[in-house]
């Protein structure tokens, strides 16, 4: 049995420049019931208007993963890095003993949609660090393209946690499968189109809860593109 968190079941912020749906708790969303997912914290999905965008503030003892959908989404931080962060980016900046950053919309014509993505690290008072990779369509066509894992594997970026990120892109007749291991959870994202897994029928912004043990099949894919988090239980 898969656990369905609906995307209209999300918390929502619009504060006109910025709409933001909220997968779990966070700054005026608050649900007891939804505060994270093993050591995922945040997926925030966020549209943000031309030209529009995040001052200047900061963070410290966090993973923080920016995933663009469309669009492009400009990044500048106290390490001295700048960059544009355009579909099939990943970037990684490990917060650590502390950090600021900025993030705006690159385009003044044009919206950005990105997913913000938390991930707790295994301790406290790492070196701050920044990593950015790009991961072409052809890689996740069909399959589960790992983007992110504690170690690096397959040329993903890195965590400071025991966590591994894939990204799969699914149409028509393409499947794929998954299976988490006895001491492993996963949670899954439909950050586009719409997908069967197993027996549910999932559209953008739906979340899934998976147990230990279990085996997960995707399917009849809509112009979908699924993460799956895996995470140890």
């Amino acid at each position: 049995m898969l656990n369905v968190r609906r995307a209209q079941e999300r918390g929502n912020s619009n504060h006109g420049w910025l709409n933001s749906h909220h997968t779990f708790s966070f700054a005026e969303y608050y649900d007891p019931k939804h505060m994270g997912f093993a050591d995922l914290r945040v997926i925030n999905d966020d549209i943000v208007a031309p030209g529009k965008g995040f001052g200047t503030h900061p963070h410290r003892d966090m993973e923080i993963i920016s995933y663009v959908l469309d669009g492009a989404l400009e990044h500048r931080d106290s390490m001295g890095n700048g960059s544009v962060i355009r579909p099939g980016d990943v970037q990684r900046m490990s917060a650590g003993t502390g950090v600021t950053h900025s993030e705006f919309n690159h385009s003044s014509d044009d919206e950005v949609h990105f997913l913000q993505i938390w991930v707790l690290p295994d301790q406290k008072g790492h070196t701050p660090g920044y990593q950015q990779k790009h991961f072409s369509n052809e890689e996740k066509r069909g399959r589960l393209r790992l983007i992110a894992s504690h170690d690096g594997d397959d040329s993903s970026v890195t965590l400071n946690q025991d966590v591994k990120i894939y990204s799969g892109l699914l149409n028509d007749e393409e499947t794929f499968s998954y299976n988490t291991k006895p001491n492993r959870v996963a949670w899954i994202h439909v950050a586009r189109g719409e997908v069967e897994l197993n027996d549910e029928k999932l559209q953008a912004g739906d979340g899934v809860s998976v147990n230990p043990g279990q085996s997960l099949e995707f399917r009849n894919g809509d112009h979908a593109e699924v993460l799956v988090f895996d995470m140890a239980a």
